[in-house]
């Protein structure tokens, strides 16, 4: 028998979300803490600035590529194995960044450490959404759990680094990439419906889409980038230290904002919130752009995590039944593809004026989120319609 969308969520729902949450934000560390380091000492992990700027966007470049082998991986096996796999190699990869050296040695972890979040990635949005009913809100709660490894191991990675070094604290954070076994042991193990393969493998981008990659590009991108170029004379104290608070203010703001942005979905509809929050964070990037760099850079964390537990709500309404799983995988394909294209538009801030590079960013942002403000017609056929 069918769910119905009226109906409560089942019992289970809230604990599968916040375990899956918790699993993915023990392993996350070990990737946050690398961005941090690496490009500031890249010598001691056997790379040069440039192969350091390669590895990290390896990850992302392999989850382009690989997020639909993952998504048909997980609907088969389900969220207890997939995860579980993917924590043990989330471990592994933290071992080898404190004890291997050179590109080569590392790219390997970078590829495999992409494979690990998109299968945890998915596993939150897709249990935060398996019941219609409080998705925005579970949604929020699964963020903040997962900023809240980032947001401890951030400060404490720039600090060991000055105390010994840049690769010690990797061996801390594989052991807290083990705890999340802790977590997984308790997902559901059932396969998840799987949608048949079609003929046509590309498809036209939808608002959606063009939203997702312009929020990456924009956002987790062009932004971050933009703030380290800009602002890191502007502060005092260790460069490492000032890098690694500013990343974890970020994941704080997750933790504090993310509910909020659940909770105010639920209230007044998760598409009328996109479209507010994107406008506003356009606004703030023009600001940004033309100097107002901290007041805009604080508003810009707020209204983004604000905004992140938004669009897995919106993607399991307008694409419901076995096609979710498959839906949500394509948004974060767009959003890594954007978030990678970012930092290129960033690294022409040395030669153009900031403004003529958030200033059109900011406007493709606001014409996306005002795109998404329709949601389409529901589903002609009624099966469609279980969660």
């Amino acid at each position: 028998m069918l769910a119905s969308p009226t109906a409560p969520a089942p019992p289970n729902t809230d604990p599968d979300s916040r375990n899956a949450a918790i699993a993915l934000g023990l392993t996350l560390p070990g990737d946050v803490v690398l961005y941090l380091l690496l490009p500031m000492y890249a010598a001691q992990f056997g790379v040069t600035l440039a192969e350091a700027g390669l590895l990290l966007a390896a990850n992302r470049l392999i989850r382009i590529a690989g997020y639909g082998y993952v998504a048909r991986f997980y609907a088969r096996h389900g969220d207890r194995p997939t995860c579980t796999l993917a924590v043990v190699a989330a471990a592994l990869c933290g071992l080898g960044y404190a004890t291997l050296s050179g590109f080569w040695a590392l790219l390997p972890l970078r590829l495999l450490w992409g494979l690990c979040f998109a299968a945890l990635n998915l596993s939150t949005q897709a249990l935060a959404t398996a019941h219609p009913i409080g998705a925005a809100r579970r949604s929020g709660r699964s963020r903040a759990f997962i900023a809240l490894g980032p947001v401890v191991a951030l400060p404490l990675g720039a600090v060991l680094a000055l105390w010994v070094g840049p690769r010690a604290i990797f061996f801390v954070l594989a052991g807290v990439s083990l705890l999340g076994l802790l977590a997984t042991r308790a997902l559901p193990s059932l396969p998840h419906p799987r949608t048949p393969a079609t003929g046509r493998r590309i498809k036209r981008p939808t608002p959606l889409d063009f939203w997702s990659f312009m929020e990456g590009f924009t956002l987790d991108g062009l932004f971050i980038i933009g703030l380290s170029y800009l602002g890191h004379d502007l502060l005092p104290g260790s460069a490492v230290i000032v890098a690694g608070v500013l990343m974890a203010t970020r994941y704080l703001a997750e933790i504090l904002l993310g509910p909020a942005g659940g909770h105010l979905a639920e209230r007044h509809g998760a598409e009328r919130m996109l479209v507010l929050l994107s406008l506003l964070s356009a606004l703030a990037l023009i600001g940004f752009g033309f100097g107002w760099l901290w007041s805009c850079a604080a508003l810009i964390v707020v209204l983004r995590a604000l905004q992140l537990p938004l669009l897995a709500p919106i993607v399991a309404r307008r694409t419901p039944g076995p096609q979710r799983v498959q839906a949500l995988a394509a948004r974060s394909i767009w959003r890594d593809i954007g978030a990678g294209t970012g930092p290129l538009a960033a690294g022409l801030l040395p030669v153009v004026a900031p403004m003529w590079i958030y200033g059109p960013a900011a406007l493709l942002l606001a014409l996306a989120a005002w795109a998404c403000r329709e949601a389409p017609p529901a589903p002609a056929d009624p099966g469609a319609a279980r969660p």
